[in-house]
């Protein structure tokens, strides 16, 4: 090999060992990940964003149901059964109590016997009625066919007559023409056998007009009778049901005592504690148990007469702690003048976690507008002042905090409502803000999250 060569040879060597250490360089660059500035404080970042903020006041007070009463008996007894327990719920005729019956049962089953045979005479007369009533529509049907077959034969007859008539002019005519010479007696024969025939025609359709009168009499006759017949059958109807009455009157008079014995619900709820056992001799008014109904309570609420003009019917009220809201029902038109408050109710229905009883506290919602809200995790003080660590480009392009002034109201939900300080849309500091302070280098999340914790007494 020349010299030539191999020094041709060597230099392809030696540039293809640098091209490819340049590579190996240049792909060791590109796969050494980008690594977090040192000291940088790991935090959770998330967007400002808006929301609804709302006014609110806080109340306590005690949840009522609607209805609720206490359970009596009508008399006095022994108790043979009790057929409910404590905390049933119930609908109004359930028998709750049964005490010893005093009234002989034989009595009650005569006298509902008794009903039952007035009953069934009642139901007789009420057929007969009905029976009447279907003759009477027989009857006028029957009227207005026999009205109407009449009409039709007065049209017939009427046109019959002037048919009549016609012949009566052309007989009279051809006779005058036969008689000149004119017409020959043929003409006259048959002018005289068409009026004859118009003639019997007449008669025979007058004939047939009276009968259809008739029919139209003994029509109008069966009207009469069946409208009488109803009459009759009302006047009995009217009787039957005073006798049932009176006989239903007697049941009750001696069920009285049976239906006394007998405790049933008067409204549908559930069952208080009962206290009674059977064997027990109960006196009457003597408590037995309660009902409530309490699918929907009640809250009684003093609003301060300053908050007058915000009060009205439909405000949204919100049981503090629970996705449960219900509404002001009724707002007192006069003022507590001791107090300087207004009595104002809300209802709530009630999802089963509510008791009649049960003290709350109530957020009474005045109004509610568009505005930021933050969690209170994000929130710093200093001094009584509020912070928030906003996330900005610092000079070495890493992300730094930087401290921001706020102003907060009333704290909602777990958020604070911004009143100052923010616009929205910027990048916030939502965890991990005890370890910061103003310009210190962070690390934020690549998947923010925002945690929600319950406001300590002493942030409220």
């Amino acid at each position: 090999m020349t010299d030539f060569n191999v020094r041709s040879l060597l230099s392809r060597k030696c540039l293809s060992g640098l091209l490819t250490l340049s590579w190996l360089v240049s792909a060791c660059g590109n796969a050494t990940p980008e690594m977090p500035q040192a000291g940088a404080v790991p935090v959770t970042v998330d967007t400002v964003r808006k929301g609804v903020v709302e006014e609110s006041a806080e109340f306590n007070g005690k949840l009522e149901a609607k209805r609720r009463v206490v359970v009596r008996p009508q008399t006095d007894g022994q108790i043979t059964a009790i057929a409910v327990n404590s905390g049933d719920a119930v609908e109004a005729g359930k028998l709750i109590v049964q005490l010893k019956p005093q009234k002989n049962q034989a009595e009650v089953n005569a006298a509902v016997s008794n009903v039952n045979v007035r009953q069934a005479s009642l139901n007789s007369t009420r057929a007969e009625l009905n029976g009447a009533k279907a003759e009477e529509s027989r009857a006028k049907a029957q009227v207005q066919s026999a009205q109407a077959d009449l009409q039709s034969q007065i049209a017939e007859v009427q046109r019959q007559q002037a048919e009549v008539k016609l012949r009566q002019e052309e007989f009279k005519r051809s006779t005058f023409l036969v008689s000149e010479g004119v017409q020959p007696q043929q003409e006259l024969d048959e002018k005289k056998r068409n009026l004859d025939t118009a003639i019997a025609n007449l008669k025979s359709q007058q004939a047939l007009r009276n009968s259809r009168q008739e029919a139209l009499n003994g029509a109008r006759a069966a009207l009469r009778v069946a409208r009488q017949r109803i009459k009759g059958a009302e006047a009995a109807l009217d009787r039957e049901n005073a006798r049932v009455r009176e006989a239903e009157a007697q049941v009750g008079v001696v069920s009285e005592d049976l239906d006394d014995n007998r405790i049933t619900a008067p409204i549908s709820g559930i069952i208080g504690d009962i206290s009674a056992k059977v064997g027990d001799y109960v006196e009457q008014g003597n408590e037995l148990t309660s009902i409530t109904q309490n699918s929907t309570l009640e809250l009684r609420l003093s609003i301060p007469v300053e908050r007058a003009d915000q009060l009205r019917l439909g405000l949204p009220v919100e049981l503090v702690d629970t996705n449960i809201r219900g509404q002001i029902s009724f707002i007192s038109p006069q003022v507590d003048s001791e107090a300087q408050s207004i009595l104002a109710k809300a209802t709530f229905t009630n999802d089963g976690n509510l008791r009649d009883g049960q003290f709350v506290r109530a957020r009474v919602i005045w109004n509610s507008q568009s505005g930021i809200l933050i969690p209170m995790t994000a929130v710093s003080r200093i001094g009584g002042q509020a912070f928030v660590f906003l996330v900005e480009d610092g000079e070495s392009q890493e992300k730094i905090a930087r401290q921001q002034p706020i102003s907060l109201g009333a704290l909602q939900g777990g958020k604070y409502p911004v009143l100052k300080g923010l616009e929205g849309g910027e990048k916030m500091v939502t965890e991990g803000i005890l370890k910061l302070s103003d310009g210190a280098p962070i690390d934020p999340n690549s998947q923010p999250q925002e945690t929600e914790t319950t406001p300590s007494p002493e942030a409220q």
